[in-house]
């Protein structure tokens, strides 16, 4: 069992930069590779990025590469997501997730995932 629990979310202007922190409870964290999502109103929740296990390998949905950078800190059983150039089609909640491992899915299908934050808020002002 994975507990997960976001924050660090928050309003910002256009163009600003705002640093997501995703606390995980219990020992296996580090055998778990950790996905961001993210929700807008009205819309579909939606792929932001993974990080593997280790840390070393990341990926990105086309709409945030080269602005968000996703990192982790196993032995503080924490991950990160940097998020730079904000534009106001960034606001949504942000969810942190730990991948299940034997899902057999797309690293950016969200049914790949099987724990989950209760997300925090970010809102970019135009």
């Amino acid at each position: 069992q994975v507990q997960l629990v976001e924050s660090g979310g928050g309003l910002v202007q256009t163009g600003g930069s705002l640093r997501l922190s995703c606390a995980a409870s219990g020992r296996t964290f580090s055998s778990y590779a950790m996905g961001w999502f993210r929700q807008a109103p009205g819309k579909e929740r939606e792929f932001v990025g993974r990080v593997s296990s280790s840390g070393i390998s990341t990926r990105y949905a086309d709409s945030v590469k080269g602005r968000f950078t996703i990192s982790r800190d196993n032995a503080k059983n924490t991950v990160y997501l940097q998020m730079n150039s904000l534009k106001p089609e960034d606001t949504a909640v942000y969810y942190c997730a730990a991948a299940d491992p034997y899902s057999g899915r797309a690293y950016s299908d969200e049914r790949g995932y099987n724990y989950w934050g209760q997300g925090t808020q970010v809102t970019v002002s135009s």
